[in-house]
């Protein structure tokens, strides 16, 4: 089959016209003349024939034999490590696929063409790049000499259909308690941070968190690399870093956006991940009149976070510690701590509220917390969140909106 397939895309490339941009009806025309031709003198079966067209398809067009993968619903996460080795994760689980590219320069390829869809460069002098699909869905690509076995590419594939909290409700993600919760503090303007580590579905999170926003305010967002998909809002900047050229220069950070943004006369800022410097500009943007603010980080409890937020500030300014947890402490109201389990499901397993800064700490206050009843036959975990005996402290923003915690 392998070799059928690749003398019949040599007749396809003899075959096509490179003058000009060839429409997908013209590309299938000429594959299934190639096919055709071919199979008066080999026996093609149906299936056979089906299988080549797409792959011929996707070979020319799209993302060759990552196509496949990107078009299953159920695969989350895609990794290719070399030529070789790709893998990918379903239901939570990782496997091995049995295919593999015919060669280096086809996956370089490859990557070329994922980086070129949102206009970055990756090469040799520029071998990392953070990127992703025109779905959104995020995409990193290291390049040889960095990667040593090959071009790396990991995909983190977004949902078709967005998530939403009644969904997360129905796979155990939150309670309909907490849900209600956060519903009211969103819609009451506070500062929320949402703390996970990766494929704790932070983003996935923020999105959900995002549809309580009433459609009438005007909402920033500024990512690294485009992936929030905000939908119930009509008045909404979308704003993208940009990477330095080739000479290093012209780059546009998440700090430059970030200040360029509190001219633009928000309602909120939502900024997609705080990863270093610009974490100080995204307290500040809080702590300047713009309530109901939404961010994300990577961080192994709420408490964890506060502390990697310290050491985010200082890689842009050096500033004294008790600077530094004053400002966290007087921007940020609620942490949301997401964790990915044994059993693979992605929960809620910590809602916290950020007090003052005393006797040398930031107060944490959990609200909720998850706690584990067992576990099934097959390993899933049972539990859930479950309402602290403290109450939040903060009630101002709720008493201002006329919002009432029942």
């Amino acid at each position: 089959m392998e070799g059928l397939y690749q003398t019949i895309r040599h007749k396809v490339y003899q075959n096509l016209d490179v003058g000009h941009d060839i429409t997908d009806d013209e590309l299938y025309q000429v594959i299934d003349r190639c096919i055709y031709e071919e199979s008066r003198e080999k026996i093609i079966s149906i299936r056979q024939k089906e299988e080549l067209r797409s792959r011929l398809y996707n070979s020319i067009k799209k993302l060759d034999i990552l196509q496949e993968l990107l078009d299953d619903d159920e695969i989350t996460e895609i990794m290719v490590n070399g030529t070789e080795c790709i893998f990918y994760e379903k239901q939570g689980r990782i496997k091995k696929w049995d295919r593999q590219f015919e060669s280096e320069e086809k996956l370089a390829d490859i990557a070329q063409r994922i980086a070129a869809m949102s206009n970055r460069m990756v090469n040799e002098a520029s071998p990392i790049v953070d990127t992703r699909l025109n779905d959104g869905s995020r995409v990193n690509i290291v390049l040889p000499p960095v990667a040593i076995d090959g071009p790396v590419i990991t995909i983190r594939k977004f949902y078709d259909t967005p998530l939403t909290i009644e969904r997360l409700i129905e796979l155990g993600s939150i309670t309909p308690e907490a849900a209600c919760f956060l519903e009211k503090l969103v819609k009451s303007r506070y500062n929320i941070f949402i703390s996970g580590g990766t494929g704790s579905g932070k983003t996935t999170f923020l999105n959900v968190l995002s549809d309580y926003i009433p459609s009438d305010e005007r909402v920033i967002t500024i990512e690294d690399s485009a992936e929030l998909q905000l939908h119930n809002i009509s008045n909404m900047v979308r704003l993208e870093a940009r990477m330095a050229n080739a000479e290093g220069e012209n780059a546009v950070s998440i700090r430059d956006l970030i200040k360029s943004s509190l001219r633009m006369r928000p309602d909120r800022i939502v900024v997609g991940e705080v990863r270093g410097a610009e974490a100080l500009d995204m307290l500040q943007a809080m702590n300047t009149g713009h309530d109901g603010s939404l961010s994300t980080g990577h961080g192994n409890s709420p408490k964890d976070m506060l502390t990697r937020l310290e050491t985010m500030v200082l890689m842009g300014m050096s500033m004294p510690v008790d600077a530094i947890r004053t400002q966290i402490a007087s921007a940020i109201d609620i942490i949301v701590h997401l964790a990915r389990q044994r059993d693979k499901s992605r929960k809620v397993v910590q809602i916290a509220e950020v007090g003052n800064y005393q006797n040398g700490e930031i107060e944490l206050t959990p609200l909720f917390k998850y706690v584990e009843k067992g576990e099934t036959k097959d390993g899933r975990i049972l539990g859930g969140l479950v309402r602290q005996s403290a109450c939040i402290k903060r009630t101002e923003k709720l008493e201002a909106a006329g919002i009432r915690l029942e």
